[in-house]
């Protein structure tokens, strides 16, 4: 993540009533409230959607709604408050909010007073399953290089690796024992990254060796795929969690066996037994 990734969104007005003193709770005033989001825009810019980043007028909305909440007497309070439901939004990995008070009951001429506080959030990491496949070049380098690129990546730990399995190539009408055999691994980890940011790294690293996304069913110098994050359950274009195909494919079934021998896939059951029944015909 860039240190420059940040979206401020500042002057949102809200009328509220905190305070300490009873003539304040009774009239109210306004508060002026100003975010420092700081996130990784790096997915929102090289896929222009709008789900990979964080929507500015719901933010705005939630902010207002959280000054116009039940009153409080600290606009220190108030500021924790609305940082809390900035960190909802799943993306944002810290924000800074300023909480103004230009009507504050001070005897002396004043411009404003304001409350700043800075808060992160508390990592909250998933455990990831990562198929690997390539079946050009040197398969065995190639598996060794991506493991080593994934070990690099920020925001995401690898605890198991398993080894290279080698498998037919599949193709639309099945397996193909004329095209070139696949290397199939799989690697099993934790990661903080929001599934989207996730997904846009591998296919970083797929474009690293060569990957041109062209034809589904065609050869590969290298494929990575997102099998599992936590229990997320996720329908969206581009994005299917858990994968939908990963029960139907001994290629990845396999090697998670061999990595983690008590893995589930969620919705379909032990790993074990669903490669089982594939072996089995």
């Amino acid at each position: 993540m860039s240190a420059a990734d940040r979206i401020l969104l500042t002057g949102v007005r809200a009328f509220g009533r905190h305070g300490v003193l009873p003539e304040e709770r009774a009239a109210g005033q306004e508060f002026v409230v100003d975010l420092e989001l700081t996130l990784d825009l790096a997915v929102a810019a090289a896929t222009d959607r709008v789900l990979a980043t964080v929507h500015y007028g719901e933010l705005a909305e939630a902010v207002v709604a959280a000054v116009e909440r039940d009153p409080v007497d600290l606009i220190e309070t108030l500021a924790q408050r609305i940082a809390d439901v900035a960190l909802e939004a799943e993306l944002v990995d810290a924000v800074v909010v300023t909480v103004h008070k230009p009507s504050a009951p001070i005897p002396v001429p004043f411009a404003d007073v304001a409350v700043r506080v800075e808060r992160r959030r508390t990592g909250t990491v998933e455990p990831v399953v990562i198929a690997i496949g390539t079946n050009l070049g040197d398969r065995a380098e190639t598996f060794a290089e991506a493991v080593a690129a994934l070990q690099r990546l920020p925001g995401l730990t690898v605890d198991v690796v398993s080894s290279l399995h080698e498998t037919v190539a599949v193709t639309r009408s099945g397996p193909d024992p004329d095209r070139p055999r696949y290397g199939n691994g799989v690697v099993v980890g934790r990661t903080s990254l929001a599934p989207e940011a996730l997904l846009h790294r591998l296919l970083l690293i797929e474009r690293t060796f060569g990957r041109v996304r062209a034809e589904r069913w065609g050869d590969r110098t290298l494929d990575l795929d997102l099998i599992v994050q936590g229990d997320r359950r996720i329908d969206e274009p581009g994005l299917v969690l858990p994968h939908p195909r990963a029960h139907e494919r001994a290629f990845v079934l396999s090697p998670w066996l061999e990595a983690d021998p008590d893995a589930v896939l969620p919705g379909r059951g032990r790993v074990r037994h669903l490669l089982a029944a594939l072996e089995a015909g």
